[in-house]
């Protein structure tokens, strides 16, 4: 049987492998006590850069903006925080957990050049940075 549409093929092809990926990496997220010293996953992010700013998306859903913890470091940036499991053992059923929790932490490595935090803010579950680069 011939390929009619190679472009569509190929695009459901990439999108299988992104959602078995995605299956792989809830399996190993483990119901139970949270381990602080250790972070257990990573947000998603986006960078999308001008000529002098660089905007970085963080996907962090259910985490409260106070608790996040962000630092430029030698050309890294470094988002952390704890989401918790709002779960009471004890009077708690749960039927599904494909939401990660626990403590984070995200090392993004950045384009060349010096970065300053210029703005941050929390919108519909992302934490938004914006980036002056120098």
């Amino acid at each position: 049987m011939a390929i009619r549409n190679r472009q569509s093929w190929m695009w459901a092809e990439a999108c299988e492998m992104l959602e078995q990926a995605q299956r792989l990496q809830r399996q190993f997220f483990r119901f139970g006590q949270v381990v602080e010293s250790q972070p257990r996953w990573e947000p998603p992010v986006d960078l999308v850069a001008t000529d002098h700013v660089l905007e970085v998306t963080v996907a962090l859903p259910g985490v409260a903006p106070e608790n996040v913890r962000v630092r430029i470091d030698q050309g890294t940036l470094n988002v952390s925080a704890l989401r918790a499991l709002s779960v009471n053992e004890r009077t708690t059923s749960v039927h599904r957990l494909e939401i990660p929790y626990g403590r984070f932490e995200r090392r993004i490595a950045l384009p060349a050049g010096h970065y300053q935090l210029l703005d941050q803010a929390c919108v519909n579950g992302c934490l938004i940075l914006r980036l002056a680069r120098y």
